[in-house]
């Protein structure tokens, strides 16, 4: 709230170093409550995540989406409010979370302050800050990088393959969600280490699946109309070749959530700062070297690299200060299997026709039947 309170007092500063003119501050002040409301929600949603209570969970995010699309057509169809409409919605469909939660709030809410835990949050997630600043860099820094190194029309065809790469991004999210209050509540258990290793093998299999599965169809779905349009316009196919890249940049991704127990655990959360810097810097250079060289192929490439250098080095952190023995074998099996399944798509070509489409699935099917001879019949360290 505070923080909010600061952005709406400068929000005519703001406007203008953004570029949007001092006159639409009003913008920057409703986004300022959007921000604040949102803040707000984080810690009931933690809590329910905390508490398993998926379906209260999903039902709350479900309306509030609702909420804000219903208000965005109304907006923008009904009232004819302009942009500000937009923003509006955004006010509207936080304050519903914010109703819908106040049961959970009121179990536990006290009038309260307790120093020594505030100061033991803060100094675990002040590092958050500087870290996620960095891993939006990741995100974000290859557009302009682009735009430099080779003109606005690839920054167009970069962005409309890469914005695929979200249904892996939601997987690794889904992931994410479920997994750190697990991992936090798991780690007095007896034989948590070994819990942990066999969540890694069979995350590891499941995200082998989808992404296996994305880049055999993703040529397919895009390539097939629907009530006559494309998923992506065909102007913009000649991208495709970054798909694969992107999504094997948030398969990394999420070999990096599986790591983050080491930080969070040992509540030496300082060295994600440091790690994501270290993927952004990743991320610059690869972009710089290949771009020019293999056009927007070297930014894909980026994504990949960046992201495997984040969960390469969080696993060294991980080994060295909250040692777990994993399933190496299995993982690596599967990485193989991963890997020759790529060669086949790969050999298959980019023509779309049944017998390919056949032939992909046979590939798929296969996969998953290694997997289960690898999961079930090969033994632990």
């Amino acid at each position: 709230i505070l923080l909010s309170v600061i952005i709406c007092l400068c929000a005519p500063l703001i406007a203008a170093m953004l570029g949007i003119g001092a006159k639409n501050a009003y913008l920057i002040r409703i986004s300022s409550a959007v921000m604040a409301l949102d803040s707000i929600n984080i810690v009931p949603f933690a809590k329910l995540r905390f508490e398993h209570r998926a379906w209260y969970f999903v039902a709350v995010r479900t309306l509030s989406i609702i909420v804000n699309a219903v208000g965005n057509i109304m907006a923008l169809a009904f009232f004819k409010t302009g942009l500000s409409g937009i923003f509006i919605a955004g006010i509207f469909a936080s304050l519903t979370s914010l109703i819908l939660l106040l049961p959970a709030i009121k179990e536990d809410i006290a009038a309260r302050f307790d120093k020594n835990l505030f100061r033991k949050m803060f100094s675990f997630s002040w590092p958050f800050i500087p870290a996620g600043m960095a891993s939006i860099l990741v995100n974000v820094i290859d557009k302009p990088l682009l735009a430099h190194l080779l003109g606005l029309a690839d920054v167009g065809i970069y962005q409309a393959n890469f914005k695929i790469g979200v249904f892996m991004m939601l997987v690794v999210s889904m992931f994410d969600q479920a997994w750190r209050p697990f991992f936090i509540q798991r780690a007095k258990d007896k034989n948590h280490k070994e819990l942990f290793s066999n969540i890694l093998t069979y995350f590891t299999s499941f995200a082998g699946l989808i992404f296996l599965s994305l880049v055999f169809f993703m040529p397919v779905i895009i390539g097939t109309p629907v009530l006559g349009r494309h998923l992506i316009n065909p102007s913009y196919w000649g991208g495709m070749n970054i798909i694969p890249l992107v999504l094997g940049g948030y398969l990394f991704y999420g070999f990096y959530i599986n790591f983050m127990i080491a930080p969070v655990l040992t509540k030496k959360t300082s060295v994600l700062m440091y790690i994501t810097l270290l993927g952004a810097a990743a991320s610059v250079i690869t972009n710089i070297v290949l771009v020019p060289n293999i056009g927007i192929i070297g930014a894909g490439w980026a994504i990949l690299i960046s992201y495997a250098v984040m969960a390469a080095s969080l696993f060294i952190f991980l080994q060295r200060n909250y040692p777990i023995k994993y399933e190496y074998k299995k993982l690596i099996l599967t990485g193989v299997l991963i890997c020759a399944a790529l060669c086949f798509n790969f050999r298959l070509g980019t023509d779309i026709n049944i017998s390919i489409i056949f032939a992909k699935a046979a590939a798929l099917i296969l996969y998953c039947l290694g997997e289960v001879l690898i999961i079930k019949y090969l033994p632990r360290p």
